[in-house]
């Protein structure tokens, strides 16, 4: 199983009224990590938005252990859960550098489609990219 790593340092912005980070960025992070998982294996998503394929989210869970602050140094663990033709679930772990335990963990649930949103079988339109996101598993 491929897992990647995705370092980022928390911006001011980020955080709230607690100083701690509010929760809405923990999703953005999650793209970013993802961005970064499927560059790292080999192809960028707008290579695959050229193709003529989007992988939108149909589903997000969060789950909040711990907390970060302003200019800690993040790293988000980024895997594979798994895949059909249809869909791919990434999962994440958010920890502070530095330390083993996670401070938030999460899903993402997405579907391949067509750019006007058809959903659509990878294995069958694109077998080459199935296969080597299948690798990653």
């Amino acid at each position: 199983m491929l897992v990647t790593e995705t370092k980022l340092t928390v911006r001011y912005a980020e955080t709230d009224q607690m100083g701690i980070v509010h929760h809405s960025n923990y999703p953005v992070w999650f793209e970013a990590a993802r961005t970064d998982f499927i560059r790292k294996v080999g192809i960028s998503y707008s290579e695959i938005e050229s193709k003529g394929l989007l992988l939108p989210v149909i589903e997000l869970n969060c789950c909040y252990k711990g907390s970060a602050r302003y200019e800690d140094n993040i790293v988000v663990r980024t895997h594979i859960e798994s895949m059909t033709g249809v869909r791919i679930v990434f999962s994440y772990e958010v920890f502070i550098e530095g330390n083993e335990k996670p401070i938030t963990t999460g899903q993402t649930t997405h579907v391949w489609t067509t750019k006007d949103l058809k959903p659509l079988n990878l294995k069958k339109h694109m077998p080459e990219l199935y296969e080597l996101l299948s690798q990653c598993l």
